[in-house]
Formats: C-alpha cells, sequence, structure tokens
C-alpha cells in the first residue's frame, strides 16, 4: 500500500518521562511506516542519547553537528543516514543536542522544527520524531511540527492521569496542537495493575511487554523484521494502522 498520493505527515513520539519505550516505538513505528507501509521514511532522533539510531545499528558520522541543522548551518539531507531496509533513513542525533534547547531560544525561530520536517516532507511521505523526555522550547516546537503526538503510557491506575498531565502541558505550550494519542506500553496482563490500566483505558492501543522487543535492541533490528509473527510485532503493525486513520481523518 504505497503512499505515493497521500499528503505527508510528521509524527512525534513524545513523553514527559524517560523509560516509557519512546524510543522502542519511534523505530519500530518508522519500520512499519516504510517496510509495511511501503511509505518512504525518515526517523529523526531528537533525543541525544541516539537511541533510535543505535538500533538500526547506526551512529553518528560525526560529532557536533545534529544542532548546526537547526541553525541553517549544515542541510539536515549531509547528515541523513540510510538503514538497511528500502525507504527508512534516519537522521542520528549525537551531544550536540543537549544545547538545542538554547540554541532555539537564542535564534528566536518558534517554527524552526516545522520549517525543517516542512522541507524534508518533500522527500519523506512520513516524518517520525524520536523526541527527548523534556518540555521546554524543543519540545513545544515538535508539538508545532507534528501533525501527530504519539504518547507511550507504562499501565498503572495513574495512566490516564499521566496522559491528561501530558495533553494540558502540550495545550500550555501553543495555541493548536494536533492530536494526541495514548498508547499503554509494556503491557503485561499476569500483573493486575497492568490489566486494571488496561480496562480502564480500552480505547487505547497497546504494546505488549516482550522479550523479543529487548532482543531487537540486542540484535538491533526492529521487531517487525526480528520476530514477524510475534505478538509485538503484530501489536506495532495496529498501532500503525491506528495512526493511519487518524492521519485520514485529519485530511477529511
Amino acid at each position: 500500500m504505497a503512499g505515493a498520493v497521500d499528503a505527508s505527515a510528521t509524527i512525534a513520539v513524545y513523553s514527559v518521562k524517560g523509560g516509557v519505550g519512546k524510543t522502542t516505538f519511534a523505530a519500530n513505528l518508522a519500520w512499519c511506516s516504510a517496510v509495511a507501509g511501503g511509505r518512504r521514511t525518515l526517523l529523526w532522533d531528537l533525543d541525544a542519547a541516539g537511541g533510535s539510531a543505535f538500533l538500526y545499528g547506526l551512529e553518528p558520522q560525526d560529532a557536533q553537528l545534529a544542532e548546526e541543522v537547526f541553525a541553517r548551518e549544515r542541510p539536515a539531507a549531509g547528515l541523513i543516514q540510510h538503514t538497511a531496509y528500502a525507504g527508512l533513513d534516519v537522521l542520528p542525533a549525537d551531544e550536540s543536542i543537549r544545547s538545542l534547547d538554547a540554541q532555539l531560544a537564542r535564534i528566536g525561530k518558534r517554527k524552526r522544527l516545522a520549517k525543517l520536517t516542512e522541507e524534508l516532507s518533500g522527500d519523506y511521505a512520513r516524518i517520525i520524531l524520536d523526541c527527548p523526555p523534556v518540555m521546554n522550547e524543543l519540545s513545544a516546537q515538535i508539538v508545532r511540527a507534528a501533525d501527530l503526538v504519539i504518547v507511550p503510557l507504562p499501565p498503572s491506575p495513574l495512566s490516564a492521569r499521566a496522559f491528561d498531565l501530558v495533553v494540558r502541558e502540550i495545550a500550555g505550550n501553543t495555541k493548536r496542537h494536533p492530536p494526541i494519542l495514548p498508547v499503554l506500553s509494556m503491557l503485561d496482563m499476569r500483573r493486575a495493575l497492568h490489566k486494571q490500566a488496561q480496562e480502564a483505558n480500552p480505547n487505547w492501543p497497546a504494546i505488549p511487554y516482550a522479550s523479543v522487543v529487548e532482543q531487537s535492541a540486542v540484535h538491533r533490528q526492529p521487531v517487525g523484521a526480528l520476530a514477524p509473527q510475534s505478538p509485538a510485532a503484530q501489536s506495532f503493525g495496529r498501532l500503525w494502522d491506528a495512526i493511519e486513520k487518524k492521519l485520514a481523518q485529519r485530511r477529511t
């Protein structure tokens, strides 16, 4: 199902907390977009930890250059790397990303990221942003650039409350924010609290806790390539289908 006739879209995977599966989501959804969905896709790592590129066996080719893209001192295309999968490229992060918030505040361009993603959309039908777990100028720019925000949430009775907090934080940083899709991450139905969280939010998509997800990091391959028939791979596929439906609703 190639997306040649589809409008381009930017999807941000965002959380105010670390350790919720954000990078795992971004890397695997990018694979679903490119390989299963047939859309030319860019995975843009905005987290200085550099996890998304690592999961594809990539490393930044040069140090301290990622922030230069935002200063317009270096074109993004010069840092983009191809993965082993057709139609899927990665723009890696490096340590310079840590100072990006201060840089954005200094240059005073509130829509710099939106302009950059708009330019890149000429080459990519889908841009997936792996976002840092912060709430600052960078996260505000991410919200302005995104057509959809995915929020991974660990299952707990407080999941809905945590999601409401994210919604309020995002809404407070922009007059108009994109649709926000909560997703239960690392769901283990053998655990009572996880089961309660799923029952309390039956319409939220969920990604199960699975050893194959950990193995994908070891092998540096997305779950869909490592174990395509696994429940985790199928869950990511269903989540991507839900994302595409949300994007289609945006255009109708």
